[in-house]
């Protein structure tokens, strides 16, 4: 299932990842991509929020490399790969053992070495200013069919 939706403002943004978060079982991954300044970040804060936990804690993980958030039905792990050039580094992370019971929201997520199959890839462009085009893609096989983002 792939769904495109216009935002003109943030909390557009992430009302989107608001809705998306109480449909994802543990083990999801959520694969971002987009520009500097696109709205990832603000994504994750919504999508923090539908999960339960305290969005205003969720913050850029850009030199941290992964945050994570508790307090929700389920922990959320956000990785930010942007200052991350070679695959061996991604794979020191771990995220594969970290993500168990967990979701990971992964920034720069086309810099993962190998895809999950049913990762969800949300596409923010800018469109303007304050605009932005978020394209969300579900695969078929998704391990879950409770809502719709």
């Amino acid at each position: 299932m792939i769904e495109t939706f216009a935002s003109s403002s943030e909390e557009e943004t992430a009302a989107l990842g608001r809705r998306l978060g109480p449909t994802l079982p543990a083990t999801s991954v959520v694969l971002l991509q987009g520009d500097l300044g696109a709205g990832k970040t603000v994504f994750v804060r919504g999508l923090a929020d539908g999960l339960g936990a305290d969005a205003s804690e969720v913050t850029s993980p850009t030199f941290t490399l992964i945050q994570e958030y508790r307090g929700g039905r389920l922990p959320l792990l956000h990785v930010d790969l942007y200052r991350l050039d070679d695959p061996r580094e991604v794979d020191d992370l771990g995220l594969d053992e970290l993500g168990e019971g967990a979701v990971l929201a992964i920034e720069w997520g086309d810099k993962l070495p190998r895809i999950p199959r049913e990762a969800i890839l949300v596409t923010i462009e800018q469109a303007g200013e304050t605009d932005r085009r978020v394209r969300i893609e579900i695969p078929d096989d998704a391990a879950f069919r409770s809502g719709r983002p």
